[in-house]
């Protein structure tokens, strides 16, 4: 991405940008106080009105500008941990997701299923979060004899 891991990490402090980024989630209908910090939870709904699931996701692990990592419920497919790894990249940073199911029918799936779609929708997932970041990343301040 091309902005500092800092602002990577301003996005996913912010509970409400969530459906913003995360491809599924559609609307939030509240965020915990105490979010991002372990054990807190974001309260959101998946899929298109009229077939709308309120669910959550917790957060685990909050090591900002690094790693978090975060259980998401999407029931009644089941849990899935979601960790988000972050290492400063020449000017930018790189952002890896990994989704893995932990409970629920998509545990049981063949891997080879799981992962194309894992593969997909979280390359999409990066994507938006990378938007919300690299606008959020301060601007560079050139000065006026490199802009003439």
């Amino acid at each position: 991405m091309n902005c500092p891991p800092e602002a990577v990490f301003r996005v996913l402090a912010d509970g409400w940008l969530y459906p913003g980024w995360v491809v599924g989630a559609s609307r939030m209908r509240d965020v915990d106080a105490a979010w991002p910090q372990a054990g807190s939870t974001l309260h959101h709904s998946v899929g298109v009105w009229p077939a709308l699931l309120d669910d959550t996701t917790s957060a685990v692990t909050w090591d900002p500008p690094r790693r978090m990592v975060m259980t998401a419920r999407g029931w009644p497919i089941g849990e899935a941990r979601v960790t988000i790894d972050v290492k400063p990249f020449g000017a930018g940073c790189l952002v890896r997701i990994q989704e893995e199911a932990v409970s629920g029918p998509a545990k049981a799936l063949p891997y080879v299923l799981t992962d194309a779609l894992l593969q997909w929708r979280n390359a999409e997932t990066l994507h938006r979060l990378a938007y919300l970041a690299e606008g959020s990343a301060p601007m560079s301040t050139a000065s006026d004899s490199e802009i003439t």
